[in-house]
């Protein structure tokens, strides 16, 4: 779960900065490393409860965050930035 979440929030990083908005970039989150990614409360404690007692184990990870005025064409861009993360689920 942890490297899904690492991989779903990097690829919504990389994708903000390859379409002009460096914000995620600046605060080092274009990253594979999970502990730029983590939420305490998504990524740890709720995932540890869930398996414990024998829920379904959902969870999530810190939002990158995106400046849609430095997007080159922010309609457009914002929906590739935001499906970049299910899609690198899917693949």
């Amino acid at each position: 779960m942890l490297v899904c979440l690492t991989v779903h929030e990097a690829a919504h990083a990389w994708t903000a900065d390859r379409l002009g908005d460096s914000t995620a970039r600046d605060l080092g989150r274009v990253s594979l490393n999970p502990l730029v990614h983590i939420d305490p409360i998504g990524t740890i404690v709720l995932p540890l409860l869930a398996a414990f007692s024998g829920l379904p184990i959902i969870g999530w990870a810190k939002p990158v965050p995106v400046n849609i005025s430095r997007l080159r064409h922010y309609r457009r861009d914002f929906m590739i930035v935001a499906a970049a993360g299910p899609i690198s689920n899917f693949l």
